[in-house]
């Protein structure tokens, strides 16, 4: 009788050790079809930006949010984050309005302090795109980061516009190659841009190359207010559609044919602030890679020793900007990328090789 007990109880535990089993495999397999679903129709758990259209729930009018669109405010953050005068600046939104549209922004978007734990939490959803070669990944701490802004500068055919043509296609990988799996943005001012050169990097990096064209968004800038204009367009874009970098190729060549002589530096350098002070947010809101590209000019001051260069835009443009690189021309097709300024990355330098096709095409290691 005791054995049979026994062999009862031991019968009565595997069978279930058994449904357990099969209930974690059943309980695993729905959560991998959930994901599979949520892939397949771009439900991601979205923790990005809140649209605009959701002010009408806190009683804003259908007309002033469409105002605030107009005005290239797509998302609740954008608000916050404007300055009064500038949101008064928009046709149609009287003080009592704003009062009440910024009420109601105040409820949705958290504006005080938070602890650095908390911040850190934030940082873990930075993305680090791939600048297709591992020694200046290296240095960057993994690749170009979202939510602020890179700098490149150097002089005329040190590879700027290569590494951005790169970023290009490198933005649309999936994230666990060092992709950003989003559209990349182009704004080209200086007429450099080239679809023929994405697609020998899209075929290095076993892409579609008419896919690859398909994800890259580009304007041509003419002048300073155009330029700053496409950032409104470029807004009402990333509200619709997942972005995971934006070019500015050159964000400074405009200013300085539109603005001459020091009577009007005063003019230029407030424009640019504004302008850089958008492409900040932008970077922002939507936790994109937003990458500039700057000329430089030869440093007159008199030492005989220290860089010949400086780029340009001044203290500006220094503080606008989270990460500068410096870009200069090595030996043959090779270049030397260097962390000029960071506020975490040490300084530090890597040679790259600027490639034309097949393999190595855009950038990659040496």
């Amino acid at each position: 009788t005791m054995h049979n007990k026994t062999q009862h109880t031991t019968h009565l535990a595997t069978r279930i050790k058994m449904a357990r089993t099969k209930q974690k495999k059943q309980e695993e397999e729905e959560v991998e079809e959930e994901e599979v679903e949520q892939e397949l129709s771009g439900e991601e758990e979205d923790d990005g930006p809140t649209l605009i259209d959701q002010l009408g729930e806190q009683g804003i009018g259908a007309s002033d949010v469409k105002k605030l669109k107009g005005a290239g405010y797509h998302t609740i953050e954008s608000v916050a984050y404007a300055p009064r005068k500038e949101l008064l600046a928009i046709k149609g939104i009287s003080d009592a309005k704003l009062d009440k549209v910024l009420a109601a922004v105040g409820k949705m978007v958290d504006m005080g302090f938070k602890s650095a734990k908390e911040f850190d939490r934030v940082r873990q959803d930075v993305v680090r795109v791939t600048t297709g070669s591992k020694e200046f990944d290296k240095i960057l701490g993994g690749g170009i980061e979202s939510g602020s802004i890179t700098e490149f500068f150097g002089e005329a055919r040190s590879g700027k516009s290569q590494i951005c043509h790169t970023l290009c296609v490198t933005a649309q990988l999936p994230k666990k190659i060092g992709g950003g799996e989003g559209r990349a943005m182009y704004i080209d001012t200086e007429g450099t841009f080239r679809p023929e050169r994405l697609k020998s990097i899209a075929e290095r990096f076993g892409l579609n190359s008419e896919d690859v064209l398909d994800n890259v968004t580009y304007a041509q800038a003419h002048n300073c207010d155009h330029q700053k204009q496409l950032l409104v367009q470029a807004a009402a874009l990333f509200a619709e559609t997942k972005y995971s970098l934006l070019i500015v190729d050159s964000a400074t060549a405009l200013y300085r044919s539109d603005f001459s002589g020091r009577g009007e530096l005063s003019v230029r350098q407030i424009h640019m602030q504004g302008f850089l002070r958008q492409l900040a947010r932008l970077a922002t809101e939507y936790n994109i890679a937003v990458v500039i590209t700057n000329q430089v000019v030869a440093s007159v001051d008199g030492m005989s020793f220290g860089p010949s260069t400086k780029p340009i835009g001044g203290n500006i443009m220094a503080h606008s900007t989270c990460t500068r690189i410096q870009v200069r021309k090595g030996r043959a097709e090779q270049r030397i990328v260097k962390i000029y300024d960071s506020p975490c990355l040490p300084e530090a330098e890597a040679t790259v090789q600027i490639g034309g096709s097949g393999s190595t095409a855009g950038v990659c290691d040496v």
